[in-house]
């Protein structure tokens, strides 16, 4: 049965050249088979013109390529494209292309349904059901590069981990998948054009730190008041705000890179003058920046857009303490297709 032989993406380089190998053939193979899957985005085993068909059907014989399939593509007016990408077990997941007139950036997943318990979010809703293979994160980045291509005439210029499931609770296929992409071998992109967006997940903020990773970090903080923040995102119980800003202070320290906070504004929740200083605060503890985003409602429940006034209230508080903040309008309305935790999935 097909479903028994394995994805051959998850061998590594040296693991093909050895397979190679023990079918009495020359390790070079390997290299060809595996620049074929990575660089030149091979779905099909017969796509690999340079191997002979007895070759390619040997390959076909022990393994499978589980390549994604974008199942619907959305266009906004705005230019922003919402894909609806079906794996290989009949799971689905969402990516998103938004493009600027100066860059595209693709918005990924990296777990089907989410592991987190975000109020006011329509992801969270959904039970996780499991991670992204490293391979799987990484076809829903190549499939956005080629639209950008097509809808857009330039390539992919940056990456935001901000669609479905938490980053950090899938770090290891992340990072793989990042490896890959950031690799000359796979798509060649730049580390600093990647953001990794976490809703606050303190001992992996550190562990990413260690790893000396050379991305961007963005934390979705939503409230520097820890029991509003309990309120909105009751996970972060086990993850306190000093813990959390330990792990941030220890990220800076390591990697002197810049975090990004993104923050949403709800009216009757943070709209308040504590929560603006108490966002100052902890903005100052750490060099970053500030996104406050526009919020996309779910439903007709408790987290609702806050009124523009409470929005220039934060920017005046954040500009006059000299924090960079910027307001980040939300894309793709009338597909229903705000990047990240905040998107209101169809």
């Amino acid at each position: 049965m097909q479903t028994t032989k394995k994805d051959i993406r998850s061998l590594s380089k040296e693991d093909l050249r050895n397979f190679f190998v023990s079918q009495g053939d020359k390790s070079f193979r390997g290299n060809q088979v595996y620049e074929w899957l990575w660089s030149k985005g091979a779905h099909h085993f017969d796509d690999m013109t340079n191997l002979s068909k007895e070759t390619r059907n040997m390959l076909e014989a022990h393994f499978v390529i589980n390549h994604i399939k974008v199942d619907t593509m959305q266009h906004s007016n705005d230019g922003t494209i919402k894909n609806a990408v079906r794996l290989h077990d009949g799971l689905v997941v969402e990516s998103v292309l938004i493009p600027t007139e100066t860059r595209t950036t693709a918005c990924v997943s990296s777990q089907v349904g989410c592991s987190l318990d975000c109020n006011f979010c329509a992801t969270a809703r959904l039970k996780r059901m499991r991670n992204l293979a490293p391979d799987e994160i990484y076809d829903q980045v190549v499939a956005i590069d080629q639209e950008s291509r097509l809808y857009h005439n330039r390539p992919l210029s940056n990456i935001v981990f901000m669609g479905m499931g938490e980053p950090l609770m899938n770090y290891n296929n992340v990072m793989k998948a990042i490896d890959m992409i950031t690799s000359d071998e796979g798509l060649g992109m730049s580390p600093k054009r990647i953001t990794v967006s976490t809703s606050g997940v303190s001992k992996m903020i550190k562990k990413m730190a260690d790893d000396e990773v050379k991305f961007k970090l963005a934390v979705s903080l939503h409230s520097a008041v820890e029991e509003i923040r309990n309120h909105i995102m009751p996970f972060t119980k086990s993850f306190p705000l000093p813990e959390l800003r330990e792990a941030l202070e220890y990220w800076y320290r390591k990697t002197k890179s810049k975090i990004t906070y993104e923050y949403v504004v709800w009216g009757g929740i943070n709209d308040d003058k504590k929560s603006i200083d108490a966002l100052v605060k902890f903005c100052k503890y750490v060099p970053c920046k500030v996104n406050l985003i526009e919020y996309n409602p779910i439903d007709d429940g408790e987290f609702q857009q806050a009124a523009p006034e409470a929005i220039d209230a934060y920017i005046k508080a954040l500009e006059n303490a000299g924090i960079v903040a910027k307001v980040r309008r939300s894309r793709g309305k009338d597909i229903d297709a705000a990047c990240g935790q905040l998107a209101n999935k169809s």
